[in-house]
This record gives structure tokens, C-alpha cells and sequence, in this order.
């Protein structure tokens, strides 16, 4: 699958970003931060492009 569109878990998500997966749970309630994720069933799934992009846009400092 390509790495742009490859679907990982809430759990390696919040691994990835060093948060509980709790707290990405209040974020996708509570529509906060934006982070789009993809429904399957009753899973919440992450595209890792999504996930770099976060990252990305919240660098704080330094030179992007």
C-alpha cells in the first residue's frame, strides 16, 4: 500500500505522536485539533500522511 494513504491504529497513532489514545478519542469527540481520521466499522484509523502533516504544521520554533 502506499505509504501516503496506509491506514494505522488510534493505538500506533497516539504512539506516533506521544499521547494517551484516550486523548486522541476526546479530540475526534470533541472535533478538536482537526486530525482527520477514517472510519472502519467501529474503528477510527489514521491515514500517516495525516499524521505528518499534523506534525508538520505544529512545529513550534526553528526553521521548517
Amino acid at each position: 500500500m502506499d505509504q501516503q494513504r496506509r491506514l494505522i491504529s488510534r493505538k500506533e497513532a497516539a504512539a506516533e505522536l506521544g499521547i494517551k489514545e484516550q486523548t486522541l478519542a476526546a479530540w475526534a469527540s470533541n472535533k478538536r485539533n482537526s486530525l482527520a481520521f477514517v472510519k472502519v466499522g467501529r474503528r477510527a484509523m489514521y491515514q500517516q500522511s495525516v499524521l505528518d502533516a499534523f506534525i508538520k504544521s505544529n512545529i513550534v520554533g526553528g526553521s521548517t
